[in-house]
């Protein structure tokens, strides 16, 4: 499959929200989706790396970094943990960094930007909260959808059968 989003449009236009922003593909891989879950944070990946050490399978972690362009939320240790649990893959809205390191990995990485600077840990943010993200709400337990078209975002699973 090289394309999901455009035929998930085509499908569940009705049932679909598409994130606007311009997010970057940083991860290997580049079409992933999952229930998601939230972390609220600003400058601080305390909760992002709390989060990534869980159990993901089938899961994609969407992180409200609010846009900032100051500190990375995700490096390649991070991440590292976020494959070694399953994750399908992370959303972020703000940057991240290593990202020669990111793109060999087996992970779907999204963000704004990158930015070499790691964040200061004060253990501060929210999990599993609502955001709010291109004037779209965001809860835990939507469904994402990601390829190099963009983000698509709905309240339930779709069915993917109708694309094979």
């Amino acid at each position: 499959m090289k394309d999901l989003l455009p035929d998930l449009f085509d499908h569940y236009s009705d049932d679909l929200s598409l994130l606007t922003s311009r997010y970057t593909h940083f991860g290997h891989r580049r079409i992933f989706w999952g229930e998601i879950v939230t972390v609220k944070c600003f400058e601080d990946n305390s909760k992002v790396k709390q989060i990534l050490n869980t159990n993901g399978k089938g899961k994609v972690l969407v992180v409200d970094g609010a846009a900032s362009m100051e500190r990375a939320l995700l490096g390649d240790m991070i991440a590292l943990c976020a494959v070694d649990n399953c994750w399908e893959g992370i959303v972020i809205n703000g940057c991240v960094r290593d990202v020669g390191a990111l793109k060999e990995m087996e992970i779907g990485v999204l963000a704004l930007g990158t930015n070499p600077i790691k964040t200061v840990k004060k253990d501060v943010g929210e999990i599993n909260v609502p955001l709010q993200l291109d004037n779209i709400n965001v809860e835990p337990g939507m469904m994402i959808y990601c390829d190099e078209n963009g983000i698509g975002l709905a309240k339930s699973a779709l069915a993917l059968s109708c694309l094979l």
